[in-house]
């Protein structure tokens, strides 16, 4: 009886400690050891302008978190320019979904800017939709490139092409339009506020084609025609063959 017992406490125990372990098994592989990923470190902004962007838009930082629509709407220097692209000048001409989808580098004109134009000038932009599109999109190309990468010729989505030179906070578009202040970051984009509109009907000087030509490494042949080879001589026909002389008679 003793013996029947001690066993029959055993395998509860044995059971008890199965129980306990189980769930601290299942507790270990359900709990994977990850690790968080590392905070975007966002650069300030660079260019002449940026301490009264910074005054101006104290929690620029936080734009990183925002659409570029929302992030160009809370940048009061450039309200003229969003009304420009969100249909504000003209209701046909909202392209800001568009940037939405980004990456995009985006060239924003500031207030400044725009008051260099003539106001028949703006006026028929906001009449002709056609060209304002072609304005818009003339400042934005795809990419995510900051203040030491953005130089280069670009080409825009308005389908020209523009240059930029320069880089850190002395960057020139154009070689009119100047940095004010960028990159800001924002999601899937990168904001540059520049001094002057840029106009696709000027293209920037000393274009280079974007396509590069590859050089062939075929050896080349020259245009004269090989003189043929002189046929070569027919052989001698065969001579033939000679009468046998009579065998003797034996």
């Amino acid at each position: 009886m003793k013996t029947r017992t001690r066993k029959a406490i055993g395998a509860t125990a044995g059971i008890a400690a199965i129980a306990l372990s189980v769930p601290l098994a299942v507790t270990a592989y359900a709990q994977p050891d990850t690790e968080p990923a590392p905070a975007l470190e966002i650069p300030d902004p660079k260019g002449p302008g940026c301490d009264a962007f910074k005054t101006a838009v104290p929690n620029f930082k936080s734009l990183n978190d925002v659409p570029v629509g929302t992030a160009l709407q809370s940048i009061p220097d450039v309200s003229t320019f969003y009304s420009a692209i969100s249909g504000g000048f003209n209701p046909a001409v909202n392209i800001v979904p568009v940037l939405e989808n980004g990456p995009y580098v985006v060239f924003a004109p500031t207030n400044e800017a725009f008051a260099k134009l003539a106001p028949a000038q703006v006026d028929a932009l906001k009449a002709d939709p056609a060209a304002l599109s072609d304005l818009v999109y003339y400042h934005d190309f795809l990419g995510l490139l900051g203040n030491e990468d953005v130089k280069g010729q670009r080409p825009t989505q308005q389908g020209a092409e523009i240059k930029v030179d320069g880089d850190g906070g002395d960057i020139k578009i154009n070689d009119t339009a100047k940095l004010v202040c960028g990159a800001i970051f924002a999601k899937n984009a990168r904001i540059y506020l520049i001094d002057t509109v840029l106009d696709p009907k000027t293209p920037p000087t000393a274009l280079t084609p974007t396509s590069t030509s590859t050089t062939s490494t075929t050896p080349t042949t020259t245009s004269e025609t090989p003189t043929p080879a002189a046929p070569a001589a027919e052989a001698p026909a065969p001579a033939e063959p000679m009468p046998a002389a009579d065998a003797p008679i034996g």
